[in-house]
């Protein structure tokens, strides 16, 4: 039996091992290699034959082998396994560890397992404030007891490398989202004789999310002008704007009426994006740029500011955001951009603030709203309703300004 000094000198040489695990050496590396870099650490700290993770799939029903150490082909053949069957998917689904002391057809759900001649194996879940990332597991191929300490150890591992691979994916994410922002959102803007815009998009707490705007001509001489915000944010909010913004452009080829438009775009959510909870506002200028045909779905209305001055925010009817009710019905409201006046389309983070009121957002956006140039608008806007102040949802804004044509 170890004496208390022994006791104590092995449980602080455990401690390094485990820190050893996750050091600082490793923060270069992307997912894939800091996950196959872990796992060669944790064979030699358990001294096992195999080690792998598993994560969670973005559908949360089907676990994905991501790294494997002495049993690469998981990974190389892209093994799935449901959450619930077999070892690896019933240590996600009830959050707790499983030792196999003999591995057989019976409580593994992965043949590669039996294939490869393991014969015992101990996992863990890796988890993130109780919510399940993945599946770490190791395997021996000979028999072996896994004890207590050993399942503790392992968790303890774990629960760091769950910490570094949510870490690393999240910023994999931003990265991915903020690239998928960019290449969506216009490059430029149109230049169309008479008109001119001017635009902003600022993610909330420096993360992506699913705001955008959209402005494009058609053959036709028919100007689309398009602001929406899907729920959500990071990548899948991002990823389903992008498809948002696609399908818009498509519709827009072959109807003219916004309210229609969106009738079709709701169509494409409930059938293709179920869950999805999207505000969309369209409008249309006809060629003459004077009649302004827009429908609204639950999107905040636009201000307008006419030359004398006077700054209106327009009334429509707002109908439901996309995702909610296929029954209720959709309208388009006409309304009148005047010469030389200036309107607004923005998102509901340029007037929502924690600390006042949607009507105190919408008075201050009046204030700052005047019949200039696109560009002075917009700089004004963001000066006055932003500032210096740290924003917590995206911005998104779009002004266009009706001047002489020339």
């Amino acid at each position: 039996m170890l004496s208390e000094d022994a006791a104590t000198e092995a449980a602080q040489e455990r401690l390094r091992r485990i820190e050893a695990v996750t050091d600082t050496d490793l923060a270069h590396l992307d997912v894939e290699d800091l996950l196959n870099a872990l796992l060669e650490r944790v064979r030699a700290l358990l001294l096992v034959d195999t080690a792998a993770v598993l994560l969670l799939a973005p559908s949360g029903r089907q676990l994905v082998a991501t790294a494997a150490q002495g049993i690469d082909e998981e990974v190389q053949q892209g093994v799935r396994i449901p959450l619930g069957k077999g070892f690896a998917g019933r240590i996600a689904s009830e959050k707790q560890p499983v030792i196999l002391d003999e591995v057989n057809s019976t409580n593994v759900q992965n043949p590669l397992l039996l294939k490869r001649g393991i014969c015992s194996m101990l996992g863990v879940p890796l988890l993130i404030g109780g919510r399940v990332l993945g599946v770490l597991h190791v395997g021996t191929l000979t028999p072996r007891r896994f004890t207590d300490e050993d399942c503790q150890l392992l968790q303890l591992v774990g629960d760091r490398i769950a910490l570094a691979t949510q870490a690393r994916i999240s910023h994999t994410e931003r990265t991915a989202a903020a690239a998928l922002q960019r290449s969506l959102l216009p490059a430029e803007l149109p230049v169309v004789n008479g008109l001119e815009f001017a635009a902003r998009y600022v993610p909330g707490n420096g993360a992506v999310g699913g705001d955008w705007y959209d402005v494009f001509t058609l053959p036709s001489g028919r100007l689309w002008i398009v602001m929406g915000d899907v729920a959500g944010s990071g990548l899948a909010a991002a990823v389903t704007m992008g498809r948002l913004r696609t399908v818009v452009r498509a519709c827009a080829l072959d109807i003219e009426d916004p309210a229609n438009l969106l009738s079709k775009v709701d169509e494409h959510v409930r059938h293709f994006e179920p869950g999805t909870l999207a505000t969309v506002l369209c409008a249309t200028l006809e060629p003459h740029h004077e009649a302004l045909l827009i429908s609204t779905a639950g999107h905040p209305p636009p201000a307008l500011a006419r030359a004398d001055g006077h700054v209106e925010l327009l009334e429509l009817h707002h109908d439901l955001p996309l995702g909610v009710d296929p029954t209720r019905p959709r309208h388009t409201t006409a309304a009148c951009l005047p010469g030389a006046g200036t309107i607004c389309f923005y998102t509901d983070g340029l007037i929502e603030r924690r600390d006042a009121s949607l009507d105190a957002g919408l008075d201050r956006l009046r204030q700052a709203m005047t019949p200039d140039h696109a560009e002075s608008v917009c700089a004004t806007i963001m000066s006055q309703l932003v500032g210096r102040d740290h924003i917590h949802d995206d911005i998104a804004i779009l002004t266009v300004s009706r001047q002489p044509a020339t």
